[in-house]
């Protein structure tokens, strides 16, 4: 299933300057790839975002997901107000009504509880993320309730920064690879993989570029 990539965006940290912590990887990838190389001169470097680590970020995403980018911003201030800091514990403190009236949907408080429950057991740990690979760490991630392969590819890709995660389940992600590569339709998940094989080992900064020239009003069109 495709996943609309603007709503993780919408509640993390965005700043105007231009990410140059990039620079590289895109350099490395225009240097290889013709269509990156006539985007990456017109669109420049996307700009710095960053997610939390841990519960906090990881709620986030869940809590940003089939809403509009606002929507999702308003209830992420609400939330952040009503449990500092957004721990576990605290989210658990809070009873249905505060967080319906915070903007959460009845699945989404059920997601949120049981996140919390697996991070207070233990059975979701943060930390042990750090030691393993992607697939792995993914692995992990996804045996929370309401914590899919999307959710833990955005975790990944923007708090912990790991440089070669590849979202190809993304629509914003397939719409501009689309437009990136001029082709007739939105390509699927098994193309989308095929796409970015020769990307590696830059696959997130390919991501975090996509999604740039997804927003971007100057991107070229493809070469006829």
């Amino acid at each position: 299933m495709a996943m609309l990539g603007a709503l993780p965006m919408a509640v993390m940290t965005q700043r105007s300057r231009p990410d140059r912590a990039l620079a590289p990887a895109l350099e490395a990838l225009a240097a290889r790839d013709a269509d990156i190389a006539r985007h990456f001169a017109a669109c420049g470097l996307p700009p710095a975002r960053r997610q939390l680590k841990g519960f906090a970020g990881l709620l986030r995403i869940v809590v940003a997901q089939q809403v509009s980018a606002h929507a999702a911003r308003a209830i992420i201030a609400r939330l952040a107000a009503a449990a500092r800091p957004l721990t576990p514990e605290a989210f658990l403190a809070l009873d249905d009504e505060a967080l319906r009236s915070i903007g959460l949907s009845r699945q989404k408080i059920r997601y949120g509880r049981a996140l919390a429950e697996d991070v207070l057991a233990g059975r979701l740990n943060f930390r042990a993320l750090g030691c393993m690979d992607d697939e792995a760490a993914i692995a992990h991630m996804v045996r929370a309730k309401g914590i899919g392969r999307w959710s833990a590819e955005i975790y990944l890709l923007f708090a912990l920064r790991r440089p070669d995660i590849w979202p190809a389940d993304d629509l914003a992600v397939q719409v501009a690879a689309q437009r990136l590569k001029g082709l007739e339709a939105r390509p699927a998940r098994e193309n989308m993989i095929a796409l970015a094989e020769p990307w590696r080992p830059h696959r997130s900064a390919a991501a975090r570029f996509l999604w740039h020239i997804y927003r971007h009003p100057g991107v070229p069109d493809a070469p006829a």
